[in-house]
């Protein structure tokens, strides 16, 4: 069982669309990520690269799906 440093909603994150990442700071200094890929395949740990703490992302996967599907729609399946 993980222990999570915190728990922060998906909307609170910063996301760099080239990368497609997700991301929040950490109270290292760096920051918590965490892939579209990795949130699409309903995984809701964000780890920070340079420390030991890790946050749980709350979201709602299928919500977050269905968002996905209907930004791909918009702009053709890019």
């Amino acid at each position: 069982m993980s222990v999570f440093h915190d728990e922060i909603e998906i909307e609170d994150f910063e996301y760099d669309e080239e990368d497609e990442i997700y991301y929040y700071p950490c109270p290292c200094g760096d920051r918590f990520q965490i892939s579209k890929d990795e949130l699409l395949a309903g995984e809701e740990v964000a780890t920070c690269p340079s420390c030991s703490l890790i946050v749980k992302v709350i979201y709602d996967l299928d919500t977050f799906v269905k968002e996905e599907t209907e930004v791909k729609k918009a702009f053709g399946g890019l």
